[in-house]
Order: structure tokens, then sequence, then C-alpha cells
């Protein structure tokens, strides 16, 4: 499996960044950082959509699970985005469950190829 991370601003996907795949486990460990640059302004306009694929060489890739942090969510996904606000440059960790599907306020349109000019980022 490999863990796919999408930034989510104004329904859109902006950026999207995935891990390596870990190959032949049931329990894959990812020490991994995957940044993102955003400007300090935005820093509550935007969703980071969190999903675990099952990496599949032949057939098409399987969702496992997913789960979102940010400030418009509600629980732990909110919760943790305002503690990682509060505590700049320390980390925060937090285990999430993973879900079949996003949470309903989290929309992606199918047409989201190129969104270079969203003024959430500042056109990033």
């Amino acid at each position: 499996p490999y863990v796919k991370i999408c930034l989510i601003c104004q329904g859109k996907r902006i950026k999207k960044k995935k891990t390596t795949v870990k190959k032949n486990t049931l329990s894959p460990v990812y020490n991994e950082a995957l940044v993102f640059d955003l400007p300090a302004e935005n820093v509550y306009d935007v969703t980071l959509l969190v999903k675990v694929i099952d990496y599949d060489r032949i057939g098409p890739n399987e969702l496992i699970g997913c789960s979102a942090i940010g400030s418009t969510l509600i629980g732990i996904g909110r919760d943790h985005w305002l503690q990682m606000l509060d505590n700049p440059r320390k980390p925060v960790a937090q285990w999430y469950p993973l879900n079949k599907s996003p949470p309903a306020n989290i929309t992606i349109p199918s047409n989201d190829a190129q969104n270079s000019g969203l003024s959430c980022l500042n056109g990033r």
C-alpha cells in the first residue's frame, strides 16, 4: 500500500503527493515527510485528504480507507489541525480511523487536473 495526500482548497484539488509503495506487508510504516508550500494566510482555507491505497501492478489500485484534516471539518480532523496551528514547527501526532469515503463536505470535481489560478493559494 501507499498513502496519497491531496491538498484541497475551495472544493478543488490543488496539489497531491504520495509516499513510496510498501510491498508485501499488511502493517506498513511510513517514515516520510510530504511537504506542501502554503501561505500562512491560507491555513484556514485548506483541507488535507489522506488516502491509503492498495497498490496493484496489474489491476486498478483500491482505496483501503481515507481521513481528512482541516479547520472546516468536525471532530479529530479539526482538533488536530488547530493543535498543529497552535504549535508551529513542532510535530503533533494523531491516530486517525480510516473511513470508506471522504467526509461529506469535501467535494473534489472530476475535472480538476489544473487549478493553478485559485485565489486561496495566491496562484501557487
